[in-house]
């Protein structure tokens, strides 16, 4: 592994359709095959992400790792028509709704939620 921290950190402004935000892009990370990076919260919950030959696994288990450290898996369609996956924090689950209420996004479904799950594999292995 192979960590570039960014001091200072490259901070810039990213417009969603209704809101607008700064992040700051703070490190570049370089795994090998077979190895994992964790992400903590303050709370202690954590988000692996692991590398493989072939790419990423972008999270652990959205039915099972996720859901136990308290992370809701949700799949959002952004009003441009891009999807993206983003893990919520189950304590703020209201806080999340209303971000994507501001931002003009749209929760698809939980990707944590076995009928929303089953109904997708179901859709998928028509």
């Amino acid at each position: 592994m192979k960590i570039d921290a960014k001091t200072p950190p490259r901070c810039f402004t990213v417009k969603g359709a209704g809101l607008e935000d700064v992040l700051c892009d703070c490190a570049h990370i370089r795994l090998e095959p077979n190895e994992q990076v964790t992400f903590i919260t303050p709370n202690g919950a954590e988000y692996d992400v692991a590398r493989k030959s072939w790419g990423y696994y972008a999270t652990p288990s959205t039915n099972g790792r996720l859901k136990s450290f308290n992370f809701r898996t949700a799949l959002v369609r952004a009003s441009t028509g891009r999807f993206f996956v983003m893990l919520v924090e189950t304590d703020k689950i209201e806080s999340f709704l209303a971000y994507l209420t501001a931002d003009k996004q749209a929760l698809v479904c939980w990707l944590d939620d076995e009928k929303d799950l089953a109904r997708l594999s179901a859709a998928f292995q028509e």
